[in-house]
């Protein structure tokens, strides 16, 4: 029996060993955005970059996330069945969370100090690995969220609506080569 237990422990080390070198997947936050305004609610969406180093196709299970500013939670919540990682490969997840206008209010203080809103994004992606089964990837983020003044709201954001006419034209030329190449 000795012999047999030095075997199963020599073998259950080894087998630590390479599981604690292997590379496994990692996410980064790229940007975060609000989406829309509404009534009783404001989304964000975090566009996040997920690695995959493995030659098959992993699925996320559910992606966990926590909204925190000024160090209360303003939203949580779980998105089932987003979707996979592909093969050697980065995907793109876009992860949509509401906070309601309720708890921001309680924000207050936080709004009044400095016009904007300081926030923590908590993200846990829970994918299915092959052999070993669940394993989550967690991440944090934090940012700022500018409010607009009544100045900005009256005469509008003049540098945001040239940047946009830009963009458009860059578009458009881009559009207009490629035409021509073809």
């Amino acid at each position: 029996m000795d012999f047999v237990d030095k075997a199963r422990n020599y073998v259950s080390e080894k087998v630590a060993e390479k599981v604690a070198d292997m590379e496994k997947p990692e996410a980064t936050v790229v940007d975060v955005d609000v989406k829309k305004i509404s009534f009783d609610s404001i989304s964000y969406h975090a566009k996040v970059s997920v690695t995959n180093p493995y030659q098959v196709l992993i699925p996320i299970m559910e992606i966990a996330y926590v909204v925190k500013s000024a160090g209360r939670i303003v939203a949580s919540g779980l998105i089932p069945d987003p979707g996979s990682l592909k093969a050697k490969s980065i995907t793109m997840v876009d992860v949509p969370a509401k906070v309601p206008h309720s708890a921001l209010l309680s924000l207050v203080r936080d709004i009044a100090a400095d016009w904007d809103i300081d926030y923590t994004l908590e993200l846990g992606f829970i994918i299915d690995l092959p052999v070993f089964g669940n394993f989550t990837i967690p991440l944090t983020y934090s940012g700022e969220y500018k409010l607009p003044t009544l100045s900005d709201l009256w005469r509008g954001d003049e540098a945001e609506e040239e940047k946009e006419e830009k963009a458009k034209k860059v578009k458009k030329e881009e559009k207009e080569e490629k035409e021509r190449k073809e």
